[in-house]
């Protein structure tokens, strides 16, 4: 009786095992979803992977896209729903690193554009300016039916960024041939 009562057991354990894993997948400690919903389409996980800082894992991020790829400039360049989700991981990041970071992706992936999209850029760090704390979950989603970037910090929306142009330079951060960290990169692209 007992050893049908462990093998049941076991059974069924194994079996919420495998619905965990359908619907989330585990990076770095940090349980990512493989799936989200951003204004009534759903996103799916094309990769996720850790960004590290001098041996220090600073947070784990995920792309979602609407049609799943390796290729990143098609991705860039893509006008269809596309989000970044970033959960931090470590109590190190703050908001002054965190934009510091974001100016420095811009700086490689926006070339001759930086300038014309600097009032985006500093609005984006303004969305980002809040304390910021381990377990913070930020996520960047682009709307292509009113090119809008939309900017939440913890489920809340704390604003939107106008352009394509902001959207491409914004996913080239990581994506581009120039990304801010080409391990990370891969792993977003599912390589």
């Amino acid at each position: 009786m007992r050893k049908i009562l462990l093998v049941l057991t076991l059974l069924l354990s194994l079996q919420f095992s495998e619905v965990s894993a359908q619907t989330h997948l585990e990076v770095n400690g940090v349980t990512v979803p493989r799936k989200i919903e951003f204004q009534g389409k759903t996103l799916q996980l094309n990769g996720a992977g850790g960004r590290s800082k001098m041996w220090l894992e600073v947070y784990v991020q995920a792309l979602y896209l609407s049609q799943l790829s390796q290729d990143p400039q098609f991705i860039i360049d893509s006008d269809t729903e596309m989000a970044i989700r970033i959960e931090i991981t470590s109590s190190m990041v703050s908001s002054n690193k965190l934009t510091k970071a974001m100016n420095t992706g811009f700086e490689k992936s926006a070339g001759s554009n930086l300038e014309e999209l600097r009032p985006r850029i500093e609005q984006l760090k303004s969305y980002l300016s809040d304390a910021i704390t381990e377990k913070d979950v930020f996520v960047l989603a682009y709307n292509p039916l009113d090119q809008n970037v939309y900017v939440s910090k913890n489920e809340i929306l704390k604003g939107k960024i106008q352009g394509f142009d902001f959207k491409k330079a914004l996913f080239g951060i990581w994506l581009s041939d120039k990304p801010v960290d080409e391990t990370l990169k891969k792993h977003l692209l599912g390589q």
